[in-house]
Order: C-alpha cells, then structure tokens, then sequence
C-alpha cells in the first residue's frame, strides 16, 4: 500500500511518461495482460490508456487490472491510468520511494 508522499513522487515521476499501451474495443485479453506483466516487470510505473471504444473506463480497467498484475494504482486522470509495482529483483528497481 503506497502512502500520500509515495503516490505522489510516483505521480511527479509518470507526468512525462506516454501511455505504452491503450485499451481499446478487444478489451482486456490474455495476450494484453501478459504484455502488461512484461512492461511493469521492466519499468515498475507505466501509464496505460483507455479508448473511447472500449466498454471500461480508466478507473474500471485500473481497478480490474491492478490486481492482476499485483500492482498499485497511482493516478487516473481523463482516459490514463498509472500502476506501479516494486520490482521483484533489488538490481532493477529504479523507483526509490523510502518509506
């Protein structure tokens, strides 16, 4: 669980990011959510997408895949989500957060 001071360095941090992927119309397949365990294993913090012609809006498609891939939910702001999660190997971490 992520304190106020965490999500918001994380927030700080993803502002310049670009979303990697967007959740379109085929919604949340299985392929998708395996791209997504490989993206946030690498990165730790990605921001993700919504189309307008997928049926989930960014806070339904963050609440239902942050579980999945174990991960916080940072920020949903319009159509982009942010998820983070603390590399599982101390030698990739890239985010220090303290506590």
């Amino acid at each position: 669980m992520l304190t106020s001071k965490q999500r918001a360095k994380l927030r700080s941090i993803a502002q310049s990011y670009d979303p990697i992927f967007y959740i379109g119309k085929s919604g949340l397949s299985d392929e998708i959510m395996n791209q997504l365990e490989n993206a946030i294993n690498a990165r730790e913090l990605i921001k993700l997408g919504v189309q307008e012609n997928c049926e989930y809006s960014a806070r339904e498609a963050a609440d239902i895949i942050a579980p999945k891939l174990n991960a916080d939910v940072v920020a949903v702001i319009g159509r982009k989500f942010v998820l983070w999660r603390r590399s599982r190997d101390p030698k990739k971490r890239v985010i220090e957060l303290g506590k």
